[in-house]
């Protein structure tokens, strides 16, 4: 081993760091002026305990804010996978959305 430590050995490493993808921004959605009388659908994308999360957030709503009735969906997928149909449930029966993450 400690011949091979003199130094005239030569290794080949690669660099980890890697190329991300362009991202293109979006605006985020107007705010709504209230939500008394809104339906709000609160979006489970299947990450880490969000489900157990939406259900805390429910749990709120039906105590602090019993005018606005809430929808907890999960995505038909992963989050990594986009869900157009829940997202046109969404717009035509929904004020808003939460999309909840936790863990």
């Amino acid at each position: 081993m400690a011949n091979q430590m003199n130094g005239s050995q030569k290794i080949s490493v690669l660099n980890p760091v890697g190329y991300p993808p362009k991202i293109t921004p979006k605006p985020m959605a107007p705010r709504l002026e209230s939500l008394d009388g809104k339906t709000i659908y609160l979006v489970d994308p299947r990450f880490d305990d969000s489900g157990l999360f939406l259900r805390q957030v429910r749990d709120w709503f039906t105590e602090h804010m019993p005018s606005v009735t809430t929808r907890l969906v999960e995505m038909s997928s992963v989050y990594t996978k986009d869900d157009p149909k829940t997202w046109e449930t969404i717009k035509a029966n929904g004020d808003g959305a939460i999309i909840g993450v936790g863990h």
